[in-house]
């Protein structure tokens, strides 16, 4: 294997885990807006049904980044074994998983939805 192709892997595997990292921060940042406007929607103030449609459309943006993650556990799988099959012998280059991911029953519940 050339230099080159060991500076590719690194390159990918950082950007695939800077990629997921973000995944998961919006995820986070979704559900502290939510706890945000539910908390205000608890002011006795506010009638119970203000913000009813923001939510909706919050918990359609979840969603997406759901599928989004999801996906991209899914080129990461995918670059793991190019990893194994291009790289084979070389050390610390593929990110080790035990089996892919999606091998069981969740994986038809990930399909109906995507």
């Amino acid at each position: 294997m050339t230099d080159r192709m060991t500076a590719d892997a690194y390159n990918l595997k950082k950007l695939v885990r800077e990629a997921e990292a973000l995944a998961d921060e919006s995820m986070i940042a979704f559900a502290r807006l939510r706890q945000a406007m539910l908390a205000a929607r608890q002011n006795p103030g506010v009638e119970v049904h203000t913000g009813q449609r923001a939510l909706m459309r919050l918990n359609q943006a979840e969603s997406q980044a759901m599928a989004m993650s999801t996906s991209l556990l899914r080129v990461h799988d995918e670059l793991s074994k190019v990893a194994r099959e291009k790289m084979a012998g070389d050390q610390n280059i593929p990110t080790e998983t035990e089996g892919a991911f999606f091998e069981d029953e969740t994986a038809a519940k990930i399909e109906e939805i995507a």
